[in-house]
């Protein structure tokens, strides 16, 4: 099966088919934080390093950086939030960016094997992005659209995926190192869209054999008790293969379901990490699930929940 290995400096995570559920923490990102991008602007990162030591004291096996501000030096700011994080804690890295220029940035800086978030299906940003993938020996999120935008059909969402693949080992990336994001619709806005995404989840599971991810907060955007609705995706997602998500770790009900969602799917062995996180006096991060081995050596648009 299919294992995608992402690194820091010290510390790997294996997302995988069999594997726990690796949460990727969504916080660093002032896309709907107008205080954060302020602070980010004014060069003030202390939020940023408070809200990457919340994240991974919550659980968080991976976390995402964004830098998105407008009007902003966008690549000086993700690589140094990148640097900072990588200060502060040993979990490997989304580096997030929809502008070359920045993802190159913090490339640049990063110590171990990133995430790069994000590749669309359009050529032209294939077409940059991917050298840039080979070229630090990075793994890839391959966003599920491409010039014509975002089907409805999950199906014509699966041949764009299939597209970003074949397109990547080309570049001699392989499979492995394509973490596709089938694309997460709000359900208030679109009754069939948690239908579409499990639909497409089977397939790119069993037909691509790629691992998975999405920004899971959207799914529940403009309903109450979002949190709820959340969690339940992402449960019913892991039902049908999803094998990681940018989410918030902080949100004790969403945390709940995806490690619920492990023992039902037979990823926590013994039910160790759910024992170990829930029974009293449990230490939440004694069993830390979506980790591989530590190595030897030194020190990588979602809608907010």
């Amino acid at each position: 099966m299919t294992d995608t290995i992402i690194s820091s400096a010290t510390k790997e995570v294996v997302i995988g088919f069999d594997r726990p559920f690796v949460m990727i923490g969504e916080r660093i990102n002032p896309t709907g934080r107008k205080l954060l991008a302020a602070e980010m602007k004014e060069g003030n990162f202390e939020r940023v390093i408070a809200d990457a030591v919340a994240q991974v004291a919550g659980g968080a096996h991976m976390l995402d950086v964004n830098a998105g501000i407008p009007l902003a030096d966008e690549p000086a700011l993700l690589a140094k939030a990148i640097e900072l994080v990588q200060s502060v804690t040993d979990v490997p890295l989304s580096i997030d960016s929809s502008i070359i220029e920045a993802l190159e940035a913090g490339c640049a800086v990063y110590q171990g094997k990133p995430l790069i978030n994000s590749v669309t299906g359009e050529d032209e940003q294939m077409e940059r992005v991917l050298p840039l993938v080979k070229k630090y020996g990075a793994a890839v999120v391959a966003i599920s659209n491409d010039e014509t935008g975002i089907s409805e059909d999950p199906d014509v969402r699966f041949e764009v995926a299939r597209k970003i693949v074949n397109r990547a080992a080309d570049y001699g990336i392989p499979s492995s190192d394509v973490v596709v994001d089938p694309l997460v619709m709000p359900i208030g806005a679109l009754g069939q869209a948690g239908q579409q995404v499990f639909r497409l989840l089977r397939r790119l599971q069993t037909e691509l054999k790629v691992n998975t991810t999405c920004g899971a907060s959207n799914v529940s955007f403009g309903l109450p008790e979002r949190h709820a609705i959340t969690g339940t995706f992402l449960a019913m997602a892991i039902s049908n293969g999803m094998t990681s998500a940018i989410m918030n770790p902080l949100h004790d009900d969403v945390k709940r379901a995806v490690k619920a969602a492990d023992v039902l799917a037979g990823h926590d062995q013994d039910c160790g990490t759910w024992i170990a996180t829930y029974r009293e006096g449990g230490d939440a991060n004694a069993a830390d699930a979506g980790s591989g081995p530590r190595r030897r050596g030194g020190r990588r648009a979602r809608v907010e929940g």
